[in-house]
């Protein structure tokens, strides 16, 4: 019992303390139950390329930010509940090695870690989580994703008309392929329901008329309309929040060297003598 006791309000000042590192605009993280698992950084790719991003696993979430000030501050805040995450395991990248991609019904990337020890701790922690959250709770895993989208630097042509991108005819992503596109191939706008459920997104005219055809379909059936639109004027309202549309001159690559990654404190498992913490 004092040993437990023990554990508990040392799990309590730890889940304070991450809540704490992304200051005033951070989610309130204490929650009862809620164990704080390990803590690392990886490499996190981004559409400008690999960034390092601190990552926190809980017995129930994956919560993950920008670094402002390493193991003190934190900005960007993300919280994934695990019921939501599943992983796929990938070979060595061009760009990251030890690498797995984190796929949500909002958004999926990929990141790395420093070594392959890391990588298998990671994703045997998030995997074995998951399982207990699921059978304790009830819930379902989720069975829809988002795309991965295509980095910024992978091409410098329209994926859809070929057209090159420049200062003017920028770069934009149709946020069902995750293609790279021109703004005039990226006109339509289209609700896509794990995304958001009434915003419309950025799409391309093939992922368009493809939506088209099945919201017709299912418009048919239900005998309303559907909500999709072409909308040039509204481009600037919708934007993706997550992400900025830049030109390829605002591209800087980045590795672990660079940034220090492996210099960075290793994945730490924070109990280790538990296996499992146990509330």
């Amino acid at each position: 019992m004092t040993q437990q006791l023990s554990f508990m309000a040392e799990n309590q000042r730890r889940i304070e303390a991450v809540q704490k590192s992304f200051g005033p605009t951070g989610a309130r993280l204490q929650d009862p139950g809620r164990v704080l698992i390990g803590e690392g950084r990886l490499m996190k790719q981004s559409r400008r390329g690999p960034q390092p991003k601190a990552f926190f696993l809980f017995n129930d979430l994956l919560v993950y930010g920008s670094i402002v000030i390493n193991g003190r501050w934190f900005k960007n805040q993300n919280i994934i509940p695990l019921e939501d995450v599943e992983l796929e395991d990938l070979e060595n990248g061009f760009q990251m090695k030890h690498q797995w991609l984190v796929k949500t019904p909002r958004k999926s990337f990929y990141v790395s870690a420093a070594s392959p020890e890391e990588k298998q701790a990671w994703m045997e922690h998030i995997e074995v989580c998951k399982a207990r959250l699921l059978q304790s709770s009830g819930r379902r895993a989720s069975s829809i994703f988002a795309v991965t989208w295509i980095p910024d630097p992978a091409s410098a042509i329209c994926m859809r008309c070929s057209r090159k991108f420049s200062m003017t005819h920028r770069r934009h992503h149709c946020r069902k392929c995750g293609f790279l596109v021109c703004g005039v191939c990226s006109r339509q706008r289209a609700v896509i329901g794990n995304l958001h459920p009434t915003k419309r997104q950025r799409v391309c005219g093939l992922c368009h008329h493809s939506l088209s055809e099945r919201e017709e379909d299912d418009g048919r059936v239900r005998g309303d309309s559907t909500g999709l639109r072409s909308d040039e004027d509204e481009q600037a309202s919708i934007e993706d929040p997550y992400y900025e549309d830049n030109n390829e001159d605002d591209y800087h690559p980045v590795n672990w060297a660079d940034n220090g990654m492996d210099s960075f404190a290793p994945y730490v498992y924070l109990k280790p003598e538990h296996v499992w913490p146990r509330l």
